[in-house]
């Protein structure tokens, strides 16, 4: 089973999933062990084959970090946190993070895109 930790202790996961809000990105940061990347992402393929499918989903993408990094990245846009927490409601969710590497960990954490000075970059 994956490890979950939260990003922000004082604006739990949880309840950024109850936020009314407009598009989202969901920053999914993981740590996996030594030598498990190629099973680990397995793994990842079967839950964003889950996800994709949901009302809401707009992308996905996972990155590596280089140089031997054992971490990776999934970034991933929702139509609004509602979708997200529908999509997480439903019991195909109950799947995901099940067969994981032992040691594995999660870090999800939401974000609105915002404007600094006007500038907004794609």
């Amino acid at each position: 089973m994956i490890e979950f930790v939260e990003v922000d202790e004082s604006t739990p996961y949880i309840r950024q999933l109850e936020e009314e809000t407009g598009p989202v990105v969901l920053i999914n940061t993981f740590t996996v062990p030594e030598g498990r990347t190629e099973e680990f992402l397995a793994l990842w393929r079967r839950d964003a084959a889950y996800f994709t499918g949901q009302p809401g989903f707009i992308s996905t993408q996972m990155h590596r970090g280089v140089g031997g990094s054992r971490v990776l990245v999934n970034v991933a846009v929702w139509q609004s946190a509602a979708h997200l927490a529908a999509a997480h409601a439903k019991p195909g969710f109950r799947a995901a993070g099940e067969g994981y590497p032992e040691g594995c960990t999660v870090s999800p954490h939401l974000y609105e895109k915002v404007a600094v000075d006007g500038i907004c970059v794609d």
